[in-house]
């Protein structure tokens, strides 16, 4: 009896909760939704505790639960016009965006800064189809840590039919170091060894691999590298 009266007490919360929690969320709007910065996440995670506990926990009251709620909403909705009102609150409450690849090269301290990986960069650029750091101009990682990549200007996209060409397969790249470590296994697949590695990063005028953060080889042997610590690299102002 007491094992049905609870679960009836939780259908009822259900019943009662989702309705107020999904007009809330909508009064929130849709960009708390859409690009999750920092506080708003926060604030979801925690519209989420407050719920789980409630629909979970019968000995917690209900009113109190919805109260919670309201006032989550409220103040989400506050902050969010303190946001856009006032750029330097907004500023404080958020991250700034990070500039992470510029003209084909890693920004290694901005990366340690924001604590990426290589491999988090690669995946998040093989999500934007682009299969070669080569071709990127700059990366961005935004507040709310999706990766925005701008090509460069010769692999932006055309128009095929309008300029009379044929298509071309993609350069596709696969990293062969990555913070001074040799993919041996990489370079068997091209038929090639460390050794012809070394001389083709002598020509361009690498002598120590371990003051090379990342390097890629294309399936026409190619190499491009980035170096630890990429001097002479001017990296735009990207700000809010």
């Amino acid at each position: 009896m007491e094992l049905l009266k609870d679960s009836l007490l939780v259908t009822g919360r259900i019943i009662t909760i989702i309705p107020l929690l999904l007009f809330i969320t909508l009064f929130m709007g849709k960009r708390a939704i859409g690009e999750l910065p920092v506080f708003d996440f926060l604030i979801i995670v925690t519209l989420g505790a407050v719920v789980g506990a409630d629909i979970a926990d019968p000995s917690i009251h209900h009113f109190p639960t919805a109260v919670a709620i309201i006032i989550l909403g409220i103040f989400q909705r506050i902050i969010a016009n303190w946001k856009l009102s006032k750029r330097k609150f907004g500023k404080l409450i958020t991250f700034e965006p990070t500039v992470v690849i510029q003209n084909g090269k890693f920004i290694t301290a901005n990366l340690k800064e924001i604590r990426y990986s290589v491999d988090n960069i690669l995946q998040m650029l093989r999500e934007k189809n682009v299969f070669d750091i080569k071709e990127v101009e700059t990366a961005i990682i935004e507040p709310n840590g999706a990766l925005s990549v701008l090509k460069k200007a010769q692999k932006r996209s055309v128009t095929l039919e309008d300029l009379e060409l044929n298509a071309k397969s993609p350069s596709i790249s696969f990293p062969v170091i990555i913070e001074g470590k040799v993919y041996k296994n990489v370079l068997q697949e091209f038929n090639v060894d460390e050794h012809w590695l070394k001389q083709q990063l002598a020509i361009q005028g690498y002598h120590n691999i371990k003051r090379i953060f990342f390097a890629s080889v294309t399936r026409d042997l190619e190499l491009h590298v980035s170096l630890l610590n990429e001097r002479n690299i001017i990296i735009p102002p990207v700000r809010h």
